[in-house]
């Protein structure tokens, strides 16, 4: 590889226009496929086959009408008082026009809404005052026909005992009595009768009424359940609109989000201020803020602090630049074939800045020290290109080979952001060694300072260390340094995953007024409802429905944290039934998490057997996503520990070395997850960090975190570690190979890894909530890699592991390969500066040769 890295090297001082053509042309390209097949970028989160996703392909197939996602307009008087009758027909014409978009299902007003509430409990009260009056009409005929079949009994008897007198008559006087005593009896007879029907009819009263009181009952008892859901607040000041999409809300376009989003900021609607809520508003964070070019200008000043000329600055920067423009635009060209979320081209962005600033600049460092020892230019960019470019391959392929394991997690937005930060490695790794070389042989000279060129070939050797640390100092530098990153990780034994909320918002955004002012005027757990969807053993009839609706209803507002349940309605086969549930509280909270898990595993009795409950919703998604990436959070961090410790054997052919290295890995990452806890989660410094509403980490962050940081904490160890191994092979003790490692490569580390977190933490005072704890745990973890584990506490622990941590079986020596990552063999092959007239501009200046004298046979690798 260093050979062949050589010569592109070679090739790119020789033709450098040739070259930088060409990746303007590829710029151009991708320019041009981006343009043609670009498509929208979405900012929604879902995870396929989740709990979530399966119960809304259930609604999908069996009860579409309550399949469509919902979303949330919030409208509120700026003076804090009842809306005018005109206010409430603005906001019904406003709601009117959301409906004509495209995808948009329906828009309801909360006063058309609450209206129906309130209309139905006074039609339940006045329905009980009715059944009350017709119980009392009911009592009374009742006694009315009791008094009549008392008054015909005693007729009856009275009769009788005449027809026992009459008997005794002979002849014409008893003919005479009979005739009147059966023109009596049918009289009573009638009467009889009479009384009869009455009775009837007032027991077919007494059964509809008895209908008509059960069926008031469930109604009450329906309506009693969801008592706690409003649609306007208390004292009339806020509405909750209400848009139903025709797909779930993680599948509406973002063009239809937009729009509405759009119209609500459009709003004209005198005295009254309309929010759209997070679920509507959720857009595409901006690539380049104020904070992100920030970032990118500190890392300039290092650079130039560092080479002190301005051209010299500015050739990672603009390596980088070029670098992410063509790997951004090559990527989003295939956006309209594979479903991009928000943040993926942000992270591609992220990474290839800062891989792309150090990558070149590592190349660019090793052409200037060449050049002051006198060696020709392009001579000096070909070996540069082959030793430390070698070395740049090496570690970019780390960081590839660590963003591409993340599609094993079985995730595709997750599989997706990391093939994007691949690509865009993957393109800083191409620019770096080739147009960066290009650039290098087009300045020529002029990259070196004018005193710099003054002293060409007759610059002394860099002086190296000669004695080791004091044992005292490793053993207490080690024993401080875990220490100290042990306790900056104990807030991560407390570290929630979830999905941003409105409340992580910027205080000025819509979708943060949206969610306060649902949260005061309605309760926390507006802000995420829960569609529970009872799956019945069998179906039921269209008269039983209400009954089973309050028999699960009743069984759901048992759970702890229920604060109302409203039922939504059956399926046309009526084996489902959908209730609205709202949580005591919000959808990031603990309480609402435990609720989800509470309502999957409830079984309710109804009649025929047992109906099993699903959930659906943003919240239960949010938490639903958050648990499929914890459970592969282990799985991820296994593959990229055990990738660490193979790569690093074969690198150094020690195990001690590599163990050491990934146990340094581990304390970085942990301590960068304890920072993030105690900021973003707890709320420590939120004032500097713009944390107003501290929540749950991001769910994907932990992974994206793990593995940007193994590829990036393998690049310092490579260029740290190896210089320790080459001093030590050419005959340093192991003591002393330590500092001469380090005393060779920490100046280009502490700059690559300023310029890292320079990049990183522009990122943190991004407008997006997404994307502001990405660059914080980035660049805190980049932090504490650099400065305390490659730096302090990996130089402890070699000069205590002393000869031991070179030791390496000779048969395994024998077996596994040697990949000669800085190109020592290249540099051997290459041992004299040769003779040329480099020119600059219309200045030739000559070079001299340098003998290369190396103190104690260290190597001329990694000189800063």
């Amino acid at each position: 590889m260093a050979g062949l890295l050589y010569r592109l090297g070679r090739f790119s001082a020789r033709r450098h226009w040739l070259v930088i053509i060409a990746w303007v042309v590829i710029m151009g390209i991708a320019g041009v496929t981006y343009t043609l097949f670009a498509g929208t970028i979405s900012s929604s989160i879902t995870i396929p086959n989740t709990k979530t996703s399966q119960v809304q392909d259930e609604l999908a197939d069996k009860f579409p009408s309550a399949n469509g996602g919902n979303g949330t307009i919030v409208f509120e008087t700026k003076n804090g008082k009842a809306f005018t009758d005109t206010q409430k027909a603005d906001v019904a014409d406003f709601l009117k026009g959301i409906e004509k978009l495209d995808g948009v299902k329906g828009a309801t007003s909360g006063f058309d809404t609450q209206k129906q509430l309130d209309d139905g409990r006074q039609k339940i009260t006045d329905g009980q005052a009715q059944i009350a009056d017709q119980e009392s009409q009911i009592t009374d005929g009742q006694t009315q026909i009791d008094s009549g079949k008392q008054q015909i009994a005693a007729a009856q008897q009275q009769l009788d005992a005449q027809k026992q007198q009459v008997a005794a008559l002979t002849g014409a006087a008893q003919s005479a009595a009979q005739a009147q005593l059966d023109a009596a009896q049918q009289q009573i007879d009638a009467q009889q009768q009479t009384i009869d029907a009455s009775q009837q009819k007032l027991d077919d009263g007494k059964s509809k009424l008895a209908d008509a009181k059960q069926e008031l009952d469930e109604n009450a008892r329906l309506l009693e359940l969801s008592k706690d859901i409003r649609f306007v607040s208390s004292n009339g000041s806020a509405v909750i609109g209400t848009v139903q999409f025709t797909k779930s809300t993680f599948e509406v376009p973002a063009d239809t989000k937009t729009a509405i989003a759009d119209k609500a900021d459009d709003a004209d609607i005198s005295g009254v201020s309309v929010y759209v809520s997070n679920d509507i508003a959720q857009g595409v964070p901006s690539i380049l803020g104020p904070g992100e070019i920030g970032g990118v200008i500190i890392a300039a000043l290092v650079l130039f602090l560092m080479l002190r000329t301005i051209i010299g600055a500015a050739v990672p920067l603009v390596s980088a630049v070029l670098g992410v423009g063509v790997a951004s635009l090559a990527a989003l060209s295939f956006s309209s074939l594979v479903e991009f979320i928000s943040v993926t081209p942000v992270l591609g962005v992220m990474l290839g800045l800062a891989v792309g600033i150090d990558y070149s600049l590592f190349i660019l460092n090793r052409h200037r020290t060449q050049l002051k020892q006198g060696m020709q230019v392009h001579e000096s960019i070909g070996l540069a290109n082959g030793t430390s470019g070698n070395a740049v391959v090496f570690a970019g392929a780390t960081v590839i080979v660590a963003l591409l394991a993340l599609n094993i997690t079985g995730i595709p937005f997750l599989g997706l952001m990391g093939t994007v930060g691949a690509v865009a490695v993957f393109f800083a790794i191409l620019i770096a060694t080739s147009f960066t070389p290009a650039l290098l042989s087009l300045i020529g000279m002029r990259i070196l300072r004018k005193k710099e060129r003054a002293k060409i070939g007759n610059t002394d050797s860099t002086r190296v260390p000669n004695k080791p640390m004091s044992t005292w100092r490793a053993v207490i530098t080690l024993v401080a340094g875990v220490a100290v990153l042990g306790t900056i990780a104990l807030p991560a034994t407390q570290m929630r995953l979830g999905l941003p909320t409105g409340a992580s918002e910027s205080v000025d955004s819509s979708q943060y007024k949206a969610y306060k002012a649902l949260d005061e005027e309605f309760g926390a757990g507006q802000n995420g409802p829960l569609l529970v969807v009872a799956t019945l053993p069998k179906a039921i009839s269209k008269d039983d429905v209400t009954a089973t609706e309050v028999t699960i209803g009743e069984a759901l507002a048992k759970n702890d944290d229920v604060k109302a349940v409203l039922p939504i309605g059956a399926s046309k086969d009526r084996d489902i039934i959908a209730f609205q549930v709202k949580p005591a509280g919000g959808p990031d909270s603990v309480s609402t998490e435990t609720l989800v898990k509470d309502l999957r595993a409830q079984d309710v009795t109804v009649d025929g057997g047992k109906a099993t409950l699903g959930v659906a919703g943003n919240a239960s998604a949010n938490i639903d996503v958050s648990e499929k990436l914890a459970d592969v959070l282990p799985l991820y961090l296994v593959v990229v520990v055990g990738l660490s410790l193979i790569i690093l054997i074969i690198v150094f052919r020690s195990f001690l070395v590599p163990i050491t290295a990934t146990a340094g890995f581990i304390l970085s990452v942990m301590a960068s997850f304890g920072g993030l806890t105690a900021i973003y989660q707890w709320g420590w410094l939120g004032s500097v960090f713009g944390v107003h509403d501290p929540a749950p980490i991001l769910s994907f962050l932990p992974i994206i975190e793990i593995g940007i940081l193994f590829g990036l904490a393998m690049d310092y160890q490579l260029f740290l570690v190896s210089g320790m191994r080459e001093a030590y092979a050419h005959g340093a003790s192991a003591k002393v190979a330590v500092q001469r490692g380090l005393h060779a490569g920490r100046a280009v580390v502490t700059a690559a890894a300023i310029i890292m977190i320079s990049v990183f933490a522009g990122f943190i005072f991004s407008d997006s909530s997404t994307i502001k704890p990405i660059g914080f745990g980035l660049a805190f973890g980049v932090l504490v890699d650099a400065f305390v584990v490659r730096m302090l506490l990996i130089p402890a622990a070699m000069h205590l592991l002393g000869k031991s941590a070179w030791w390496f079986p000779k048969w395994l020596d024998r077996i596994v390969p040697d990949v000669d990552v800085e190109g020592a063999k290249l540099e051997r092959s290459h041992p004299v500066a040769g003779h040329e007239s480099t020119h600059t501009g219309s200045h030739a200046l000559p070079v001299e040769p340098d003998a290369h004298a190396h103190e104690s046979g260290h190597p001329p690798a990694h000189r800063a």
